[in-house]
């Protein structure tokens, strides 16, 4: 692309200079029309040879009416209209309105490029070697050769080229391109990375668990790319605009040549006069400007968005952003971090250490997330494999019961108190309650609860600070839970003990009831997929690397902020304001100067602007949309 455009700026550069050099040529020698013709050709088709080609193979092809075809008709009528019976030449506004039209077209691809840059750079995820470890010698090859179960080789420095799991080594990393979150993320042995992200300080080992084709970088490559195909609905409305505004004004330029020199009873004293304005006609009615900047802007607001992590899979998203007044979030992973955590201890003796201690040792040999959360919590005082832990017995529905350091410890519910005859005090607080008792003696119970995102409440008020009148919640948990969150969120409405069926059914009911705008639902994009499908707009979260979330939701953000759904809301809507505003100008100028035209009063040079300055002016406004 910056070659196109170096190419096309030098054969601007050449026109100009040929331009100036035949005009003053043909100022000083009197040259006749041929002459003229002549050396005003060359600069023409310096600046013009490829619109001409391009119209020529439309015309074969019976693709009229785009603005190649325009541009050729209205400048070879220029260039003709000198030999008809006294009419004054118009070679240099011919070649003029070639070279501006190029200027045009110069901006338009500058600007593309610029946007697509701006995706690119998010983009340049993939490496183009990749160190291979096999039988102890390492080798460079293409990410595509390397399969799956092959172990790759991340020197600091270097982008991680494929999904995988680090076998040997710890590091941090920059997920900037994926996330847009600026803070590294420190990975260590056992733990998932994914291609894309750069890898700041030690020696990483990955076994890789994708092809290139299946990585995460390759689908967000594919995904941002595609983004072009759903278009939105002012992109829609210029489509159908161009497809019969084109024709039209082509058929009433024809009107305008010779429908009035015939009624005149002259024609041949009035057709260059006529054929004249019709020509500036033609220049004027050229739709570029609204066919290159609306889709542009469009482009523009997907890759700032990509910039900042947000994922929006096409135009038309944006327009369901812009006019959101609905967003229902499921609870786990999305408001909540959905990871089990102890939240409070509660020990009678005032010894939190050893209730944690007796806890965690009954229950490490447990896979439940509960046991787990009680070994994560007691792991800042010692190693709970220390303990001496005899007789473990699961007791379904109930508990677990074991002998620990030559105690019997029941850890479980109230109703394993009950059964086992220990007067406990019950805790009134929502989440899981493990009660512990050693020897029928009850130690007291630990709280463990899934925890609110410490940004959650900002990130909600900045949601309705965009225009969101109301938020509702959906989950399977407790309605105890449901509804204490609800209220320290200030979420409007809860549902709680949903199954997946449930929350379609809710969502259905949403949908039904809203007097205005659309519906979002925000989920983890995996148990949620039917429901991020069912609204209006499915915005999935916290799902890097999850190819099931990205296929689901309209919406990908590449980390769990919350707070970027207002920032994607804040981008839809500048986005749309920009394009409208590029659509209102470039019509309101165009009519303008078209009415002109039609009555003689718009000079060739009127005409450029109204085709040329505002395409450029159009594309600049366009750009903003990067900002």
């Amino acid at each position: 692309m910056e070659k196109e455009n170096k190419v096309r700026l030098a054969r601007i550069i050449v026109s100009a200079v040929l331009l100036a050099a035949a005009f003053v040529t043909d100022k000083f020698l009197s040259l006749p029309v041929w002459g003229s013709l002549l050396i005003y050709l060359i600069p023409y088709l310096v600046a013009g040879f490829d619109v001409l080609l391009e119209a020529g193979e439309n015309i074969l092809h019976l693709e009229l009416f785009d603005e190649d075809f325009l541009m050729a008709v209205a400048t070879l009528g220029a260039l003709a209209i000198g030999f008809l019976p006294d009419a004054k030449p118009q070679f240099a506004e011919a070649v003029f309105v070639m070279l501006f039209f190029q200027v045009g077209e110069f901006f338009e691809e500058l600007a593309e490029g610029r946007t697509r840059k701006s995706v690119t750079t998010l983009m340049d995820l993939q490496p183009t070697l990749t160190h291979i470890e096999r039988d102890g010698a390492v080798s460079d090859i293409e990410p595509e050769n390397v399969e799956i179960g092959s172990i790759i080789i991340v020197k600091p420095g270097e982008r991680i080229p494929l999904d995988g799991v680090v076998t040997e080594g710890k590091s941090s990393l920059d997920t900037r391109a994926l996330t847009g979150e600026s803070a590294p993320v420190d990975v260590f042995e056992n733990e998932n990375v994914v291609s894309g992200c750069v890898n700041l300080s030690g020696l990483l080992k990955i076994k890789t668990t994708s092809l290139l084709g299946d990585s995460t970088a390759a689908r967000i490559l594919d995904l941002v790319e595609n983004a072009a195909d759903n278009k939105s609905k002012s992109e829609s409305f210029i489509t159908k605009f161009a497809h019969y505004y084109t024709p039209i004004v082509v058929f009433s330029a024809l009107a305008i040549a010779f429908i009035p020199p015939i009624i005149s009873g002259s024609f041949s004293l009035n057709i260059a006069k006529w054929l004249y304005r019709a020509l500036t006609f033609l220049i004027v009615s050229c739709p570029c400007a609204l066919v290159v900047s609306v889709p542009l802007t469009f482009f523009g607001g997907i890759g700032k968005a990509s910039e900042d992590g947000i994922l929006i899979k096409g135009a038309n998203y944006m327009d369901s952003l812009a006019s959101l007044s609905t967003v229902v979030f499921d609870k786990t992973g999305t408001l909540t971090h959905g990871v089990f955590e102890v939240s409070d201890i509660n020990s009678v003796s005032g010894n939190e250490k050893e209730l944690l201690f007796l806890a965690a040792s009954a229950e490490r040999y447990s896979v439940h997330p509960i046991a787990q959360s009680l070994s994560e919590a007691y792991s800042k005082y010692g190693d709970v494999n220390d303990a001496e832990v005899e007789n473990v017995e699961e007791l379904a529905g109930l508990g677990v019961r074991a002998d620990v350091n030559g105690k019997t410890v029941l850890a479980g519910n109230m109703k394993l108190m009950e059964k086992e005859g220990v007067d406990y005090a019950a805790c009134d607080k929502s989440g899981t309650v493990v009660y512990v008792a050693a020897d029928g003696e009850f130690l007291g119970f630990i709280l463990i609860s899934d925890t609110l995102k410490s940004d959650i409440r900002k990130a909600l008020e900045s949601i309705k600070e965009e225009g969101v009148v109301k938020t509702v919640m959906l989950t399977g948990d407790k309605r105890q839970i449901s509804n204490e969150i609800a209220e320290t969120l200030g979420i409007d409405e809860n549902y709680s003990e949903l199954l997946p069926a449930d929350k379609v059914e809710k969502m259905e009911k949403i949908l039904s009831e809203r007097t205005q705008g659309t519906v979002a639902f925000v989920g983890d994009g995996i148990n949620d997929a039917p429901v991020l499908k069912r609204a209006d707009i499915g915005v999935a979260m916290g799902v890097l690397g999850s190819q099931a979330a990205v296929e689901a939701a309209d919406v990908v953000l590449m980390d769990d902020n919350v707070s970027k759904i207002a920032k994607a809301i804040s981008i839809s809507k500048r986005t749309i304001k920009i394009a409208r505003q590029n659509i209102v100008f470039a019509i309101a100028v165009k009519l303008l100067v078209l009415i002109f035209s039609a009555v003689g009063l718009a000079p060739l040079a009127l005409a450029v602007f109204a085709d040329v300055g505002v395409l450029v002016l159009a594309v600049i406004n366009a750009m903003r949309a990067l900002k």
